[in-house]
């Protein structure tokens, strides 16, 4: 699947209004995230952006039995790294080095690291759009 496609039609899309239950309670009373919906996290360094992020994968996969797509544009490696790694200690991911059949896959991640072109960087968000629509 080509990650530059027709945007989908009006008639294609739901106009139901549901919210999605997250778990985290101050996200779910002051700024609840419409279900299906698209999100997005600015911030500065350092104000725990990657952590609720974590943790709404971690309800997404857990609670819901859903997918989730993390799209990392211009992110740093070594919070790439971690972020990887932590998904695989609390197994919202399989571990491909210590396969256990128990634990499938739940997120998916992709990186445009802060070190690449703004045009590899730019092809990181409709990526993680189209890897989205697959699951859905």
């Amino acid at each position: 699947r080509a990650i530059h496609q027709e945007a989908p039609s009006y008639t294609d899309q739901s106009t139901e209004a549901e919210i999605l239950v997250t778990g985290i309670k101050v996200v779910d009373l002051l700024a609840p995230y419409a279900k299906g919906g698209k999100i997005g996290l600015f911030g500065g360094a350092g104000v725990g952006k990657t952590v609720l992020i974590q943790e709404l994968i971690n309800n997404v996969a857990k609670a819901h039995g859903g997918y989730s797509v993390f799209a990392g544009v211009g992110e740093r490696t070594r919070e790439g790294n971690d972020l990887y790694h932590e998904f695989i200690e609390s197994k919202v991911n399989a571990d491909p080095h210590n396969p256990d059949p128990s634990v499938k896959s739940k997120c998916a991640l992709v990186f445009g690291q802060m070190n690449e072109p703004p045009g590899a960087r730019a092809r990181v968000g409709l990526t993680g759009l189209t890897v989205a629509e697959h699951f859905r």
